[in-house]
């Protein structure tokens, strides 16, 4: 970020103030910004900072930095959504700048009593996108795979498709997250590559802990999944998926899967289609929906009903094909 120049004005009690008929408040949104991000950073994971940094430096700085707060107003933010929705990024990626953008203003307002103008703008409607998962034969097709091919890559492939576990959480296990006496596997740490700065465009590798409390969690392993563990065992401080002390990245194991997809003839679907399907698969089998989502490491279970349960066309027909029993 480049700092601008501020001219600081302060009202009577010493404290920011936007002042009576229109008058300003004397603080720029830069100024603000720059102050709550200082706020926030010491209490908030590394991946989160990274990305607000991202997000203010590429879309509200430009738009809002050079302005006083008291100038934010509804029409003004409103012209700023229409613009974003109208060169191409999403509903939900928008909504997403605007969070941001109304945490900010938020703490104006809590903390220099000035007014929030846009506190009940109306957010863009996300559109939920269709996630396309592996139809029965397709999975049959990738399990023979994964089989015949008994690798890293087709270990951590299964790990996902039988746990539910997110790549991020897959990159960062390591053989001491594996309690093979009792058969569970621990989530306890995610790995991302973040943006260090926008400008910059460098970016780095971190290990967290996962995304909120309920994503670090425990998961029985299958005894099947169990067996094919064993055959990589390594010592306890390395990585499952690279067999070493340095980990592999998230989008080098998406590589590696599009390529077995390509390789089999099955459709490109994206690595995350494959904790959809476990899901799915779960509740095709009967699974209690608050066990599964208590594995997925969801806050609620309309998260995973909502989200991540889906039911294939042939699912569908068996249910309506029980009229018959009773017809």
């Amino acid at each position: 970020m480049t700092k601008t120049n501020e001219t600081i004005i302060l009202g009577k009690s010493g404290q920011f103030q936007e002042g009576i008929s229109g008058e300003k408040s004397g603080m720029t949104f830069y100024y603000l910004f720059s102050e709550w991000f200082r706020a926030i950073s010491a209490r908030t994971k590394e991946s989160t900072i990274a990305n607000y940094r991202m997000k203010a430096e590429k879309h509200l700085l430009p738009a809002f930095g050079e302005l006083d707060c008291s100038e934010m107003t509804a029409p003004l933010v409103q012209e700023f959504i229409s613009e974003k929705l109208e060169n191409g990024l999403s509903a939900r990626y928008v909504s997403d700048i605007m969070v941001l953008l109304k945490s900010v203003l938020r703490y104006a307002a809590r903390t220099y009593q000035i007014t929030n103008r846009i506190a009940y703008i109306v957010m863009p409607k996300k559109k939920t996108a269709e996630i396309r998962v592996l139809t029965g034969e397709e999975q049959k097709k990738l399990e023979k795979h994964l089989i015949l091919h008994q690798d890293r890559t087709s270990l951590g492939i299964a790990l996902t498709l039988y746990t539910g576990i997110r790549i991020g959480e897959l990159c960062a296990l390591k053989w001491n997250d594996i309690d093979f006496e009792n058969r569970v596997l621990s989530v306890r740490h995610t790995l991302q590559r973040i943006n260090k700065s926008h400008e910059s465009g460098k970016t780095q590798l971190v290990i967290t802990e996962p995304k909120s409390t309920a994503s670090q969690r425990m998961i029985p392993i299958p005894e099947f999944l169990i067996v094919m563990l064993k055959k990589f065992r390594e010592p306890e401080n390395t990585f499952i998926l690279s067999g070493t002390e340095k980990p592999l990245e998230p989008r080098t194991m998406q590589y590696r899967f599009a390529a077995i997809l390509k390789k089999e003839g099955l459709p490109p679907v994206h690595f995350h289609s494959l904790r959809h399907l476990f899901a799915s698969n779960c509740i095709a089998l009967g699974f209690d929906i608050k066990a599964l989502s208590e594995m997925l490491g969801h806050s609620s279970v309309e998260i995973t009903l909502n989200r991540y349960v889906h039911s294939s066309l042939e699912q569908k027909r068996k249910y309506m094909e029980r009229f018959s029993s009773i017809v």
